[in-house]
């Protein structure tokens, strides 16, 4: 049961990578290279699509985490577990405090309603994001190297 656990919880987390590191190295990317309203558009688009599924993600991949290292904790490989848990805690507090609030704006936006400042708060975001991902990233490393 427990292998079942660790391989759910590894491809759960890593389909998360894949998605985050889509957005934020190909898809903010070609939204960017868009016209502006388009642009903005397909962001506020973006952010509402994956705004409504990324919370529950996340916290399943925190959940997963930390019952495959309660349950795991006699075996080799826990503490990297643990870590990795205690990394998607971050990742889970940083969207909550410093990304959720740009995208709950940003989603909203129109071209007849955006802020003066939104490019601004775009990149803001994306500087976030990029933080993120390299902290999901180290998690996602961290499980599969428990699996070893």
């Amino acid at each position: 049961m427990l292998v079942i656990l660790e391989v759910v919880t590894t491809v759960v987390v890593g389909l998360m990578v894949g998605v985050e590191f889509s957005v934020a190295f190909i898809m903010n990317r070609i939204l960017d290279a868009l016209p502006e309203d388009s642009r903005q558009l397909g962001h506020a688009h973006g952010g509402r699509m994956l705004g409504t599924l990324m919370p529950f993600w996340y916290v399943g991949s925190l959940v997963l985490s930390a019952v495959w290292a309660v349950a795991g904790w006699q075996h080799d490989g826990a503490g990297l577990v643990v870590t990795a848990a205690g990394l998607l805690i971050v990742s889970v507090v940083m969207s909550v405090l410093l990304l959720v609030p740009i995208n709950n704006r940003n989603k909203t936006w129109t071209p007849d309603n955006r802020p003066a400042d939104w490019k601004q708060q775009l990149r803001r975001w994306g500087r976030y994001h990029y933080v993120r991902v390299a902290v999901i990233i180290a998690a996602f490393t961290l499980l599969v190297t428990a699996l070893t």
